[in-house]
């Protein structure tokens, strides 16, 4: 199960981008888009980071709290900006993971600009069948007393 944080200030962030043409604010980062979806026993989260190289890429797990961070780097250089609608700078999400989850499997792959993790469904959080015992409650009793 994935709990979202709400983050009231995301619209706001980017009204101010694409007023003031900001590439991000300096003491907040910019947001990642992300899907989440569910594969049987594995919860799937893509988050999408085009033009971000892997080793800026960092994921920490702490209890039950997933934090993704990654940073483009904006290009330096002897030229005049025509257009700047892609966001520069800091990266970063945090989502709160059930305790249904194994945070111990996590998988990540990187492929194409597109961050993907595989989240295992912990092993007591699965459906399991429960076998009943065929006998009276009093052979119970008796063995409890023995």
């Amino acid at each position: 199960m994935l709990l979202r944080t709400a983050d009231p200030f995301r619209d706001f962030d980017r009204l101010a981008q694409q007023l003031l043409g900001a590439t991000g604010t300096t003491n907040r980062p910019a947001v990642m888009p992300m899907d989440a979806w569910r594969e049987g026993d594995v919860f799937v989260l893509e988050f999408d980071l085009p033009g971000v190289a892997k080793e800026s890429i960092d994921l920490d797990v702490e209890r039950n709290v997933l934090t993704v961070k990654a940073e483009r780097v904006a290009r330096n250089g002897d030229w005049e900006m025509l257009a700047s609608e892609r966001p520069r700078g800091l990266f970063s999400r945090q989502l709160v993971l059930g305790d249904n989850l194994d945070l111990e499997k996590i998988e990540a792959n990187y492929h194409d600009g597109v961050l993907r993790l595989r989240v295992p469904v912990a092993e007591q959080a699965k459906p399991r069948k429960i076998e009943i015992q065929v006998g009276s409650a009093d052979q119970e009793n008796k063995a409890i007393s023995a």
